[in-house]
């Protein structure tokens, strides 16, 4: 008899969910990752000077506190939430922000702020339910009908018609931050409801870091697979399945290309016509500092914030998204900020701190952003760049090469839209064929390190093969 039940092939924070859940359920599995460590998009570094603990990929985790495998295991990690979750500089010394408070949030909007409560206080009230029907695979019968369908039917929408809704410069612009996280132009459909998404998991469960960086997340997860007798092994590249033990399940948490390479003749048809059609999405561009002080926002607000959406107007960030999908490169790109030693100093040494941020990029991209994000950083926090002493920074092809899952500097699984964000809700969006599954961010519900791709993947090969 073989000596695991499952394999599963990559330890980024999906598929050590997916080996969590599977052990869990008593079952015998082996994570094999290629990486010399864990973590994939959820590991911690010093990238730039002694001491200086930086997250590679994913920083800031309003899914992760959320998530509701993450709850039911009861994860193991500290999360810290900063006074703000994020702001929205504009320039002049100004700035708006979500604060975990929804109704001091829309006080500050204006003749907006009853249209923000209209928009968003539903969804805080029955949050659970929400994220539950968000990142759950399969159309069925919702947690919440009456929320469900305002979800829907708003979320439907792109970013753009709900913030030509918006009558405020402070709302349009907080509304715009949110809608880039679908990395796709604010016109697009389904933009509306990462907006709504995002802003409702400002007010519910925030926007959490994890204590000492978030390969505290992988640690935490690998740490319920070894203790429930599964086995990890890195520095363990796998180009084929006649390179694994025999198992009753294989678990892949690869792109789907990939996968597809290494199932070879045991794909189903359907599965294979499904990896030729996967498409990529836009790429990042990060950089990460060490710095001689806190950044100097010149807004009395952002200096108390988790994340920072450093951009300007709404106007501002949707030509800079809309160059992205265009094929070019901003002068003035959106950037996502995380600040995470203003509140997490076991990252920095005494007196120091981190910056951690990105910007969008074509995929494939060969453009150094470097000077174009510290401009914009400058741009609202002036004698930023006199603070850094230590810099490294991240092309999408070094990202590439850190994770394969990031083709081209894609870091969110595929490229945003409608067959992304509804098409896996048919049929076994998981099975590649007998005894395989994806459980990667290319399944639904997506990016994010939430862990529900490799727990429903998992609970899948539970009920099939390994019943």
């Amino acid at each position: 008899m073989s000596e695991f039940d499952a394999v599963v092939v990559g330890a980024g924070p999906n598929g050590l969910a997916a080996a969590a859940h599977l052990t869990r359920s008593g079952r015998k599995v082996l994570v094999v990752e290629q990486a010399d460590r864990i973590g994939g998009g959820t590991r911690t570094e010093e990238l730039t000077l002694p001491g200086f603990a930086h997250d590679v990929c994913s920083a800031i985790h309003p899914l992760g506190i959320a998530s509701p495998f993450f709850r039911d295991i009861e994860l193991d990690v500290e999360w810290i939430h900063p006074e703000i979750p994020v702001t929205h500089p504009l320039g002049g010394g100004r700035a708006v922000a979500a604060f975990s408070d929804l109704d001091t949030t829309a006080g500050q909007l204006g003749e907006d702020r009853d249209r923000y409560l209209n928009l968003i206080a539903p969804l805080v009230a029955d949050s659970d339910d929400v994220i539950a029907d968000f990142l759950r695979p399969l159309i069925g019968i919702p947690r919440n009908a009456s929320t469900f369908a305002r979800m829907a039917t708003r979320g439907a929408l792109p970013a753009g018609r709900i913030i030509a809704g918006l009558a405020t410069e402070e709302a349009r612009a907080l509304v715009a931050g949110m809608a880039c996280h679908a990395v796709a132009p604010l016109d697009s459909k389904l933009t509306g409801g990462v907006a709504l998404l995002f802003a409702m998991t400002a007010h519910s469960a925030g926007w959490p870091m994890a204590r000492g960086g978030s390969s505290q997340i992988a640690h935490a997860l690998a740490d319920l697979v070894t203790e429930g007798g599964g086995r990890i092994e890195t520095s363990n590249q796998v180009t084929d399945l006649a390179d694994l033990p025999d198992a009753a399940a294989y678990l892949l948490d690869l792109m789907p290309d990939a996968a597809a390479r290494v199932a070879g003749d045991r794909l189903d048809e359907w599965a294979r016509r499904r990896s030729t059609k996967h498409q990529v999405g836009p790429a990042a561009f990060k950089v990460d500092w060490a710095l001689d002080g806190p950044i100097p926002w010149a807004d009395p607000v952002s200096a108390g914030a988790g994340t920072v959406h450093v951009g300007g107007t709404f106007e501002e960030v949707r030509a800079s998204e809309e160059e992205i999908h265009s094929g070019s490169h901003p002068e003035r790109p959106f950037v996502l900020l995380a600040q995470q030693t203003l509140f997490d100093p076991t990252r920095a040494p005494a007196g120091r701190h981190t910056a951690w941020a990105y910007c969008h990029v074509p995929n494939g991209s060969t453009v150094d952003m470097t000077d174009r994000i510290e401009a914009q950083v400058e741009r609202f926090a002036p004698g930023f760049r006199d603070l850094v002493i230590g810099r490294s920074t991240m092309s999408p092809a070094r990202l590439e090469r850190h994770n394969p899952n990031y083709p081209g500097g894609d870091i969110t699984g595929g490229g945003f839209g409608m067959k992304k964000v509804l098409g896996g809700k048919l049929g076994n969006p998981y099975r590649l064929g007998d005894g395989l599954y994806l459980c990667s961010a290319a399944a639904p519900p997506g990016a994010g390190v939430h862990g529900m791709c490799g727990y429903y993947a998992a609970d899948s090969a539970l009920r099939r093969e390994l019943a």
